[in-house]
């Protein structure tokens, strides 16, 4: 049933439908709301410079932690068994939170929500770096996640209705895009250079910086505003889905230190799998859902939060099992480790920014997003012959230039398009959606590699002395079998998005406020 568009209710993220076609009144020059939209167009590149930054934050605070962790646990005391709580803690917190964040962003408006993030974030990682025990460190880092559940959606929410311009709209997904993507590498080298020659807990007071510098960039330029019509929180589906996620991300992250027979494995997973099936019938009933139907039944758009979710895992597996070769196998420092990465980095940003300006407007997303996938699984699979021997500029480069192309046409291409032609109302919770992809299948990717890996080198153990050879090669054996596993990843990740994504560019549409997006 056809529905009249609702006027803007946020004057910095007024109406508007995909291909920047608007569908509201303009306002008159002299109306508040005017002088919100023309001062945010007028600094719509330094908005993204303010996002990115806060994204940034983010995304390399779940790997920035990874390198300082030996130094933490040095210096509280923890034991072996607990420190993979300072990790799971964030992951579980994020993971779990990230669609009522950006609901939240939704009904309450998302510059309050972007600076009450970028605060709580930045107070929550102070209390972090000053912990005095194992305890403090658990919380403060289960606290970041709640946080940086609330900043991210209404970080990429802020990019969508800002960006609604085609030509724009691409250059800004690109740069977004390849900073969600590299986030994780550029977590490494700050994390090596903070520890090396710093301190640990330099890696937690970092974010003060970043989120003062976001929120005093976001006060001046963001404009205020909170939507006129305010439907009601669904409370039962963000209690369903909420618990389910924790559920999941908790039960893969036991998996590294459980048996997967045992319930603390399995118990978890089946009930996260139960409460997720939950949500997704009460969607179908609920009168204000947490996550509209209209939003994930798009075509390219429930490719895009698939596509994500694959590649996160096989893109957080790559940063850990390659750290732990470049450090324990060829001896590298935590600098240089960070820094080996930033070829792949910049290869990444410079193929993220042609696919979305020269390749998808011209082709589409279909042939796009599986060649990338297809680059990044025979990245995976070339990385299986590094050995003991390997050295960086013959072997691992160019296996990581494979990796930053194929990555490059991925990341940029399935944010833009995850968000494409949504709703002003639901941008945030489709903003979350491509949030909670990557964070869930990163945590599972993982913690399933992971332990995957541990079972290869304990396999390739038995009935061989623990020699330091033979332990040197049960190492590279675990790290050969992650990549295999991660290349299987990506070509799942290959067909997937080879047969949902739609032929053809996509195509500026007329989306009304008030109307479902069908796919």
């Amino acid at each position: 049933m056809a529905r009249h568009a609702r006027h803007a209710r946020e004057p910095f993220e007024g109406e508007r439908s995909a291909g920047g076609v608007r569908r509201t009144a303009t306002p008159s020059p002299a109306h508040p709301a005017a002088a919100g939209r023309e001062r945010g167009q007028a600094h719509r590149w330094s908005v993204l410079g303010v996002i990115g930054l806060a994204q940034l934050m983010v995304v390399l605070d779940a790997t920035i932690v990874n390198i300082a962790l030996p130094s933490a646990q040095q210096d509280l005391g923890f034991s072996d068994g607990n420190r993979q709580w300072i990790v799971t803690a964030y992951a579980l917190a994020f993971g779990s939170l990230l669609l009522l964040g950006g609901r939240i962003a939704d009904l309450v408006g998302r510059k309050i929500v972007f600076l009450t993030g970028l605060v709580g974030f930045a107070v929550v990682s102070a209390i972090g770096g000053a912990a005095p025990g194992f305890e403090v460190l658990v919380v403060a880092r289960a606290l970041q996640g709640m946080f940086a559940a609330l900043l991210a959606p209404a970080a990429l929410s802020l990019l969508t209705t800002t960006f609604d311009v085609p030509n724009e709209r691409a250059k800004a997904f690109g740069i977004y895009g390849a900073i969600a993507g590299t986030g994780g590498a550029v977590g490494l080298l700050l994390g090596g250079v903070l520890t090396e020659y710093l301190n640990w807990r330099w890696c937690l007071y970092v974010n003060l910086l970043f989120a003062l510098v976001a929120f005093v960039g976001g006060a001046r330029l963001l404009t205020a505003g909170a939507p006129a019509h305010r439907p009601k929180l669904d409370v039962p589906g963000t209690v369903l889905v909420s618990s389910g996620l924790f559920c999941i991300v908790f039960g893969f992250s036991n998996a590294e230190s459980h048996q997967w027979s045992s319930p603390h494995t399995w118990g978890f997973l089946a009930a996260g799998g139960v409460l997720v099936a939950a949500f997704a019938w009460w969607l179908t009933r609920a009168a204000h859902p947490l996550l509209p139907l209209r939003v994930v039944l798009n075509r390219n758009r429930g490719a895009s939060y698939l596509a994500m979710f694959i590649a996160g895992g096989g893109m957080f597996g790559v940063f850990l099992f390659l750290t732990y070769y470049l450090q324990r196998t060829l001896l590298y420092s935590p600098v240089a480790t960070g820094l080996a990465f930033i070829p792949m980095v910049a290869l990444m940003i410079a193929t993220s920014m042609t696919t979305t300006n020269v390749l998808v407007p011209r082709f589409g997303a279909k042939p796009i997003v599986p060649l990338g996938m297809g680059i990044a699984a025979a990245a995976m699979v070339w990385m299986t012959g590094l050995d003991l021997t390997s050295g960086y500029v013959t072997h691992v480069l160019p296996n990581l230039l494979f990796l930053g192309l194929g990555l490059g046409m991925v990341f940029a291409t399935v944010m833009n398009l995850a968000t494409y032609g949504v709703a002003v109302r639901d941008a945030g919770v489709a903003s979350a959606m491509v949030s909670t992809s990557q964070q869930v299948g990163g945590s599972i990717g993982t913690a399933l590699l992971n332990t995957l890996a541990t079972d290869a080198a304990t396999s390739y153990l038995v009935g061989r002395p623990p020699t330091p050879a033979n332990i040197a090669q049960a190492q590279l054996h675990s790290y050969s079998t992650a990549y295999w596993w991660s290349a299987g990843y990506f070509a799942l990740g290959l067909l997937v998005t080879l047969v949902l994504y739609r032929r053809g560019a996509p195509r500026p549409r007329v989306v009304e406020d008030a109307a479902p997006v069908r796919a």
